[in-house]
């Protein structure tokens, strides 16, 4: 292996902010997608467009958590991999296709959502679970084909007689890769992310026009407001999610190719780029908080569920007796 002399870069923060970051959202991920799952394939009896939506951002989700664990060990051991070149590319590939299938198929909710508020009428004929599932398998397909060339880059390679796994490629290829990174930065994350943008935000348009001109009934006002407060709250989320780590990524290439001798400089962008990592991350947690549980139908579904559980103890029967079956009925 090549041995790659470059800036002494500060790291101490890689021991503790990511392995104890990627710990609990490998937790949290695995846990609450992993129970979305298991509600939607257990209690959905009927597979709208929706569902079928929400169901391939949780298994995007999910995979992207399990290739946490082998980042969780190197970043521990202060960078050193001691995994292996196959698991390197394995892991850096899976990392990005899952990050940007659920870009992706938040954009396509987004869309979703945003024809059944602005064009409902419409919507009766494009929101089809048939295409519901062509968008989902076109998903797939782009974010494999947009990730494909990392098998290429990433690879393990020895800096300062360690053995550590590039996450992008090693210093003497980021001239080669700079191009790549910045098609990933329009393709990738400009463009799904300007389609949630303008979608949310004409959806709080209308629904702030309607809540206006029906402002005399309380509870339409009432229904209104929540849905612009929740529109608002995953609008906030993408953007505080994958806004601040896409721009320092992009800062970070463009200094690694064009400034790499500023050794300060290459600091303070590493830094800021490793910072944004862990909440780029967090993400795939507040997905099935935002789009599952969020949703009162679901909260119904899963208070029923849990009346029918509750209702078998021998204490529930015996308490309860009738009403519990009426309510399970």
């Amino acid at each position: 292996m090549e041995d790659f002399k470059i800036c002494p870069l500060t790291n101490y923060y890689k021991r503790i902010l990511l392995p104890v970051s990627y710990s609990v959202v490998f937790l949290l991920g695995l846990s609450l997608n992993g129970a979305l799952l298991w509600c939607v394939s257990c209690r959905t009896r009927r597979w709208s467009s929706t569902v079928i939506y929400l169901t391939n951002l949780a298994v995007a989700d999910l995979l992207y958590v399990l290739a946490l664990p082998p980042l969780i060990i190197s970043n521990a051991m202060g960078g050193l991999w001691p995994f292996g070149n196959v698991i390197c590319k394995s892991v850096r590939f899976f990392f990005f296709v899952n990050l940007h299938c659920s870009m992706m198929f938040l954009t396509c909710v987004s869309v979703h959502r945003f024809l059944g508020v602005c064009f409902p009428i419409a919507a009766v004929r494009l929101r089809t679970r048939k295409r519901a599932l062509f968008a989902s398998g076109s998903v797939w397909v782009l974010a494999t084909a947009e990730i494909l060339p990392t098998l290429f880059f990433a690879h393990t390679g020895v800096i300062n007689n360690m053995t550590v796994c590039f996450e992008m490629t090693n210093p003497g290829q980021f001239r080669v890769y700079f191009p790549y990174g910045l098609f990933l930065a329009i393709v990738g994350f400009l463009i799904p992310f300007l389609v949630v943008i303008t979608c949310y935000c004409s959806m709080m348009k209308v629904l702030y026009c309607r809540a206006a001109d029906r402002i005399s009934n309380a509870r339409a006002a009432r229904v209104r407001s929540k849905s612009l407060y929740t529109l608002l709250v995953v609008c906030l989320m993408f953007v505080v999610c994958f806004v601040p780590y896409h721009i320092a990524r992009t800062v970070y290439l463009v200094v690694r190719v064009y400034i790499p001798w500023d050794c300060d400089l290459l600091n303070v962008v590493v830094i800021s780029f490793k910072v944004w990592k862990p909440v780029v991350s967090f993400n795939c947690c507040a997905n099935p908080l935002l789009y599952f549980w969020g949703s009162g139908r679901h909260r119904q579904k899963l208070r029923a569920w849990l009346w029918r559980r509750k209702r078998v103890q021998p204490s529930a029967c015996l308490v309860d007796g009738g009403s519990t079956n009426r309510s399970g009925g």
